[in-house]
């Protein structure tokens, strides 16, 4: 089980599962772009011999050793990552 739970992501039932769940893969995305740039990078420098670093060690932690929704819904309960709540269609309650 992922922490923090739906419940407390919902922020008082605030949002409900839908929005969570979009807002989730939206942030995962963010967050594997990141590890991509990372990765990326870092091959780049093993390529033209400018490190003797491993590609593992030259990738930030939470991004090598974590799942990125497991990172993303991190990020959105500490608040780095938010939802917009005038982007939140009200119509398509579920």
């Amino acid at each position: 089980m992922i922490y923090p739970s739906i419940e407390e992501l919902s922020k008082n039932n605030k949002y409900n599962r839908y929005t969570l769940v979009i807002a989730v893969a939206k942030c995962a995305r963010i967050v594997t772009d990141e590890y991509v740039e990372q990765r990326d990078i870092a091959e780049k420098l093993l390529a033209s011999k400018e490190t003797d670093k491993t590609i593992a060690s030259m990738i930030k932690r939470e991004f090598r050793d974590e799942k990125a929704v497991k990172t993303a819904i991190n990020r959105l309960n500490i608040g780095e990552f938010y939802i917009d709540d005038e982007t939140i269609d009200d119509d398509c309650e579920i």
